[in-house]
């Protein structure tokens, strides 16, 4: 076969290997010493290899292995040394053989470190598998194959070098990582950190590597808030309050259209119309910038060393014409007439058992009066509501046995003499069988009502508990009748069937699945049956009374043709072996040509092999009789040409490989009832180099590649089914099987099993290896083997593995026969349900046409720009809220600059009015205040401050209490006593080693003189618990507030200046950076008039508040907004959701509340833990129609699907769906926008993908390839304008142009708070301007990137609304190629790639892509992700993941905004902390 294939595509045999040396300091030119470069070397090996000197020299890099030219350099006789008894020997070729051993000798024998794999998932589940009779390849007796739970930790020390190890990972031929052995904890818990400084030492190595490999270095982007950096190793999330339930949904997008509110009455296809009209056709003007937002992937070149076919155009060869034949009967049923009445005693077929024993012989007497008797049964006796129940031309499904020949040819012959089509199917065991789905769909499309069977078989068929056979998956309803002769019937006396002259009407239908997996049926004409029988006996030479032993299947192909047709036109006699004795004894079909003195066998090469393995024992068997020996893999013609595969049948020249074309009258008609395909494969005409057709006639694509020989041979060297295009090479999985197999003969594969077959990943095919491993397989072995395989395939045939996985032995989808079910295979594989218990993947060197990384453009100077932005009829993007000082109100509060002073006056003028009433877990009132209780409390805390703790005006305190009124009282017990309150999430008692560091470290970082906690935090913070976390000696004064005097505050403090601080707000961002801003009274007093005016507050109203209490926006709503609108504000701590999920649902109802607020966290436990109680909770009277608006308060991109599926869950319950919006705020304003209660609905739109990653906003339509739903953040707030300017230039932008967003408003914050006072590094923060246009205005910049859009919709004051679209932090954006990537949306790309996958966050490390996922599902399923993992993210991002980690729910962590922590992840990945389930280094 691969001699074969040499004439097309010769292997080239030149080693690929690269040395490590050229790849870790790539031509320094000079500016590096040779003395240098040793130490740089040997220091960056040292850990790994503690003796460099004892380094074998053949492995340094003076020793280069040289490029051998010669495909199979001749190994020495040891090297070789076959183990017979091991390999499936199909693909046996002692050449192929020998170029493999030659390619691996070229690759010194080497350990590679394996990819770290926790204890569970080594220990994997027995595999039993039910073996049906005749159906599998394994012995009963290999039922339970558990593997041995041994954990093959490789330490470096164990290797003698780990250099060519990185050649190779830098060549990308292999996997690399690190053993790191971790044991599983009950419950998911992380474990302590296992002792595998190997692993990460190993993974450091490679991201260096890789570092410096990488084509396209860009650093990655600037840190807005660095800081802190120094403590970053500290702070770790509280994940304890918000972790309480697995997350990860996917939903689809709003129904809202592009600008059109949800409660629009317009027609959706009219509004689709004009939004389509209303948008710019015409593209910006190229002249003011590059338009490349058109990523083309690179075109793949032709490979310039691939011969081209030299030869004359070949021509059509014909077979010798059939001979005349003076009694050959009309038609194949006149025959068997003829030798059913004439030589009645003459034996046709005789059936074997297991053992080999005859069980049955039907003589052509009995066959002829059974399938009479079966034909008048067939058509008088079956009736449905007094009709026949059968006519003649129906299809009937025959279900038989591999075991019993004789019931199927009686069927099959009767149901010809019925002029009834037989179906020949296999018999489906399970509801689930491989391919069965298919074969449903085809007895479907052929309309089959009626399934023969046997008595026995029926019995074995799966029964439903009416114990009546199941449906099958896809099967249509049938009816299935028994044949057995008690169920059939006499013909009468005057009944005949009508004996016709072979014509064109169908005889018979075959099966034939293809590649992919599909099903078709090849219909067979009465002719081409005659005609078939004619040829087979010509070519055959086949005479009168001959026997003949068949292995093959007698259902379909060469068994069928040879065993049931051509022996009864010749009445020959028939052995048949089933194939369940070839299993036990593959010595059976000669023995049955010695015995029955055979002169005629039909086999496959399968079949020869096992015999000569199991030969040797065997003296006295005597295979003289034999005349000839058919090995049915090829077919018989008579005009044969070959053709280019693809495209229209041009004739191939002499030395060129093509497809294998017939004419002739013997081959099949049409497929059944699909038109389209049977005019290309049935009806195809071969044409000349200038497209003269070389024939009349059609001829038949037979799907066999091949060539003409000399000599008019012809040659056959695969199947189309088997060819795999990558790169525009072809290659054949049978020779790539072989390859594999010839690596290590049988030592490893458990019975050569192995699946060669290809998927398509970005507009390419990749290949992709599955194998049995055998269960006395070790970790190590394993992947020794999987790396040779890599070296040998990549060797030989030039091309890369894109994925390698081995499976535990007897696993894979079996074909009816035993062989591996390819398609069934494949479907698996991609749907994740495999189950490999090892995987590797290569994606580096197979992906070779990614697009080309983005080259940066030149800066574009700022007046083309502007004249760009008037030219293309672009506004600047600019918009603001209200005008505050338009804004007419009476409010008397505004009268008052100070929080401190409005607090005093409410508590004069309406001092029992309730401001806060704070909810417990059974939803009952903890507890309350009202104006003058909160002012009571809040002058008790002033007074302990000043007299307790010493302080003075403008000192710090930290206010570490759980979220209640406490919380307030102090806060405003630090104004009246003139002192500065900053809140602090209390440490968490279970989990205080990750807590409680971070709240030491706010408490240390803003210089609070004094911390204020109640009784049982306070004996927290000094516990010995504490001090194994931190210094409690460092501490400082702590005062509990309990139980405090009530002492009068003699003066109330009262700031110098409106600018003065009024608190510090801190909190750490989702790049873990800790950030503490400074608010001013005027800032303070100015956000909560803001906040008042766009939500309608005031005294009379009431709003639920289910956020936490600490720091931005959930501070001010919590602590700020009531003193200074009045409002009652039912408080509902997010923590008490995890003990009663509907807490806050529940209170909104009660209260009638008609604004509430919450966090995603909460949206996110409500949405999975109250998906299923919605009825439940309308019986208890829980009514969401008084809501109006449902503000989610977020520092991030609107998460579209968690709002929708919240809104439709809850829509039961009254909720509209027009209530549910989100706000946007940042460290430098805590509220730029938030939807309030006026104002038109929030708008959706679709932006392209692709575009955004060159910082472009492209808008599409709903549902087109690559499009991304995004939601409006809210209307801007009065008093905020906004501006979005150029991350680089800072200059404006025009309209619907990506770039940062930049606010200017009186609630600004004033700047960073830090301990190292660096706030000069940070001061364009809040004090940016633009570089042209407006430089007068000061903006503070959010860090985050977004575009404003003018739409159609009119706002409150009737002007054009300005919507603002958030996109992405700037600080999380991942440069990857030249690109900017949000992590969000890969991560949305991910989840969707398998149900089992609960979360995902990616990071970059060292130019990585790390994709860390959250498995919700068995263990078994891990490795199952790795490949679907890497798949979505090439396909829908165009990047090769580098790294993938499987890790229990709950280990990614989520602050309390529900934001995804992805640094403190990265660290702990980095750190080893993760405990993961899998690491795969994807190389």
């Amino acid at each position: 076969m691969e001699d074969g294939y040499r004439l097309r595509y010769p292997v080239s045999g030149r080693s690929r290997l690269i040395l490590a040396d050229r790849w870790l300091f790539p031509s320094f030119k000079g500016d590096i010493t040779q003395k240098g470069y040793e130490k740089k070397r040997a220091k960056l090996l040292a850990r790994y290899i503690p003796l460099i000197q004892g380094v074998d020299p053949s492995l340094q890099t003076e020793n280069r292995v040289p490029g051998t030219s010669q495909a199979t350099a001749v190994v020495s006789k040891q090297q070789k040394s076959h183990s017979t008894n091991s390999r499936d020997e199909r693909f046996r070729s002692d050449v192929h053989t020998e170029a493999v051993q030659a390619a691996l000798a070229k690759y010194k024998e080497r350990k590679m470190p394996m990819p770290s794999k926790r204890r569970s998932v080594l220990v994997h589940s027995s595999v039993e598998t039910y073996t049906p009779p005749d159906t599998s390849s394994a012995s009963e007796d290999e039922g339970s194959l558990r593997r041995q739970g041994r954990i093959t930790s490789t330490p470096f020390q164990s290797h003698s070098n780990v250099e060519p190890w990185l050649n190779r990972v830098i060549q990308g031929s292999s996997t690399s990582s690190s053993a790191s052995s971790t044991s599983s904890h009950p419950g998911g818990k992380p474990a302590a950190a296992s002792s595998t400084a190997t692993a990460t030492a190993a993974a450091t190595v490679l991201a260096d590597l890789m570092a410096h490999i990488q084509l396209d270095n860009h650093s990655a982007p600037p840190d807005v808030t660095t800081g802190l950096m120094e403590h970053l190793h500290h702070e770790r999330p509280q994940v304890a309050s918000v972790r309480g339930v697995p997350r990860g949904y996917n939903s689809s997008i709003l129904e809202t259209g592009d600008g059109v509110p949800v409660n629009s009455r317009v027609s959706s296809k009219i509004q689709q119309l004009l939004n389509t009209l209303k948008r710019p056709k015409r593209p910006p003007l190229k002249e003011f910038f590059v338009d490349d937002f058109e990523e083309l992937l690179e075109v793949q070149q032709p490979d310039p060393n691939q011969p081209k076919p030299e030869g004359n155009q070949m021509n059509v060869l014909k077979g010798e014409p059939v001979g005349v034949v003076t009694n050959w009967p009309p038609s194949l049923l006149a025959a068997l007439q003829r030798w059913g009445t004439t030589q009645p005693k003459a034996p046709c077929l005789t059936a074997l058992d297991t053992t080999g024993k005859a069980v049955y012989t039907l003589t052509y007497g009995k066959l002829w009066s059974r399938s009479l008797k079966l034909a008048y049964t067939l058509l008088n006796k079956l009736t449905s509501r007094n009709e026949p129940l059968l006519k003649p031309g129906d299809r009937v499904a025959l279900v038989f046995p591999n075991s019993d020949p004789v019931m199927f040819m009686v069927a099959f012959y009767g149901c010809l003499l019925a002029e009834l089509i037989p179906v020949p199917i296999e018999v489906p065991l399970t509801r689930k069988d491989a391919g069965s789905q298919q074969i449903g769909f085809l007895l479907g499309s052929c309309g089959v009502t009626l399934a023969l069977t046997t008595d026995a078989c029926q019995k074995g068929l799966p029964k439903a508990q009416t114990g009546e056979v199941v449906t099958f998956k896809g099967w249509p309803r049938l009816i299935w009748f028994v044949i057995d002769g008690k169920h059939l019937a006499k013909p009468t006396k005057d009944w005949h069937p009508q004996l016709r002259d072979a014509s064109a009407e169908i005889a018979y239908i075959e099966y034939k699945t293809s590649k992919e997996g599909s099903t078709v049926g090849i219909t067979i004409s009465h002719a081409s049956m005659l005609a078939h029988c004619h040829a087979l006996t010509q070519a055959c030479g086949y005479s009168e009374a001959e026997t003949l032993t068949n292995v093959l299947d007698f259902k379909r192909d060469a068994g069928l043709w040879h065993g049931v047709l051509t022996s009864v036109m010749n009445r020959m006699h028939v052995i048949s072996i089933p194939y369940a004795l070839m299993k036990v004894n593959p010595l059976s079909w000669i023995q049955k040509v010695c015995s029955y003195k055979a002169r005629v066998a039909v086999v496959k090469s399968r079949d020869m092999h096992w015999s000569l393995l199991a030969q040797r024992d065997q003296r006295d068997v005597s295979l003289s009789s034999l005349r000839m020996l058919i090995v049915a893999d090829g077919a018989n013609p008579s005009k044969v040409c070959v053709v280019k595969v693809d495209g229209t049948p041009y004739l191939c020249k002499a030395d060129e490989v093509g497809e294998i074309c017939v004419n002739s009258g013997t081959t099949g008609m049409a497929y059944f009832g699909l038109l389209g395909i049977t005019k290309n494969v049935f009806e195809a005409v071969p044409v000349t180099a200038t497209g003269v057709p070389v024939s009349d006639q059609p001829f038949t694509r037979t799907g066999l590649l091949g060539f003409m020989g000399p000599d008019c041979l012809v040659f056959v060297v695969g199947k189309l089914d088997g060819l795999i295009t990558v790169s525009g090479r072809r290659h054949n999985a049978d020779d790539v099987v072989a390859t594999a197999l010839a690596v290590e003969p049988m030592k490893f594969v458990y019975r050569g099993r192995i699946a060669v077959f290809s998927v398509t990943v970005l507009h390419d095919d990749r290949i992709v290896l599955v194998a049995e491993q055998r269960p006395d397989a070790s970790e190590e072995d394993s992947f020794q083997w999987m790396s040779r395989v890599l070296q040998a395939i990549d060797s030989i045939h030039q091309v890369g593995v894109y994925c390698l996985a081995l499976v535990p032995a007897n696993t894979l989808p079996k074909a009816p026969l035993g062989g591996i079910h390819i398609s069934e295979t494949k479907q698996r594989f991609l749907e994740g349900a495999l189950h490999p218990c090892n995987v590797l993947m290569c994606p580096h060197t197979c992906v070779s046409n990614l697009p080309k990384p983005r080259q940066k453009q030149p800066d574009v100077g700022p007046a083309s720009m502007i004249v760009g932005n008037l030219v293309a009829g672009k506004r600047i993007a600019q918009a603001s809220g209200r005008d505050v000082t338009q804004l007419e109100d009476n409010d008397q509060a505004r009268k008052f600059l100070y929080l401190a002073d409005v607090l005093q006056w409410r508590a004069q003028t309406t001092p029992d009015h309730p401001l806060f009433l704070l909810l417990n877990s059974k939803g009952t009132v903890a507890s309350t205040a009202s104006c003058m209780q909160l002012h009571k409390r809040a002058e008790r805390v002033a007074v302990a401050l000043i007299e307790k703790g010493r302080l003075n005006a403008g000192d710090h305190v930290a206010l570490v209490y759980p979220p209640g009124v406490d919380l307030i009282a102090t806060f405003y017990g630090c104004l009246y006593a003139g002192c500065i309150p900053i809140t602090v999430r209390p440490p968490h008692p279970q989990n205080l080693a990750t807590t409680l560091p971070t709240v030491k470290m706010i408490v240390e970082v803003s210089k609070s003189a004094c911390i204020l906690t109640t009784q049982v935090i306070m004996k927290l913070l000094k516990s010995k618990e504490a001090a194994a976390a931190v210094d409690i000696k460092t501490w400082p004064t702590i005062l509990d507030t309990d139980d405090m005097p009530k002492k009068k505050l003699a003066n109330i403090f009262r700031p110098t200046s409106p600018d003065m601080l009024a608190y510090l707000d801190f909190s750490v961002s989702t790049t873990g950076i800790l950030a503490g801003v400074k608010m001013s009274h005027a800032a303070t007093s100015a956000l909560c008039r803001s906040i008042k005016l766009q939500c309608e507050l005031y005294p009379s109203r009431q709003i639920a508040i289910c956020l936490d209490p600490y720091c931005g926006l959930g501070f001010a709503l919590w602590c700020l907004c009531s003193v200074y609108s009045g409002h009652q504000s039912i408080l509902v701590p997010p923590l008490e959701l995890e003990s009663n999920v509907s807490l806050w649902l529940s209170a909104v109802s009660q209260y009638k509340v008609r604004v509430t607020f919450c966090s995603y966290s909460v949206m996110e436990m409500c949405t999975k833990g109250l998906g299923t109680q919605t009825d439940m909770l309308r019986m208890k009277g829980v009514n969401l129609s008084c809501v109006r608006t449902c503000m989610v308060v977020a520092e991030e991109r609107p998460r579209i699907a968690l709002t929708q599926s919240f809104s439709k869950l809850f829509k039961d319950l009254g909720l509209s769906a027009r209530a549910v919006s989100t706000t946007f705020g940042c460290r430098v304003n805590v509220a730029i926008c938030l939807q309030g209660t006026a104002g038109p609905d929030p708008t959706t739109v679709y932006v392209d993908m692709r575009a955004l990653r060159h910082d472009r906003v492209r808008l599409v339509e709903r549902g087109s390839p690559h499009s991304l739903p995004l939601m409006e953040s809210g209307k801007i707030l009065p008093g905020v304008k906004v501006i979005i300017a150029h991350t680089e230039t800072k200059g404006p932008l025009g309209d619907s142009h990506l770039g940062e967003i930049w606010v200017s408003s009186p609630h600004n914050a004033t700047g960073y708070y830090t301990v190292y006072g660096e706030e000069a590094l940070h001061a364009d923060h809040f004090t940016a301007r633009l570089s042209f246009g407006d430089t007068q205005t000061i903006w503070a910049r959010t860090g985050y990137l977004g575009f404003l859009r003018r739409t159609e919709l009119t706002d409150a004051s009737g002007e054009r609304h300005d919507a603002l679209y958030v996109v992405g932090s700037l600080d999380e954006t991942l440069e990857l190629r030249g690109m900017r990537y949000h992590p969000i949306d890969i991560e949305t790309s991910v989840i969707r790639a398998h149900k089992s996958i609960a979360e995902c966050a990616v990071f970059t490390w060292t130019n990585l892509l790390v994709v860390v996922v959250e498995l919700e599902g068995s263990e078994q399923e891990a490795l199952d992700l790795v490949a679907l993992v890497t798949n979505v993210v090439l396909e829908e991002h165009y990047l090769i993941v580098g790294v993938v980690v499987i890790v229990d729910p709950g280990v990614i962590p989520i602050n309390s905004r529900g934001e995804k922590q992805r640094m403190h992840l990265r660290d702990g990945f980095l750190a080893d902390q993760l405990d993961p389930i899998y690491v795969a280094y994807n190389m």
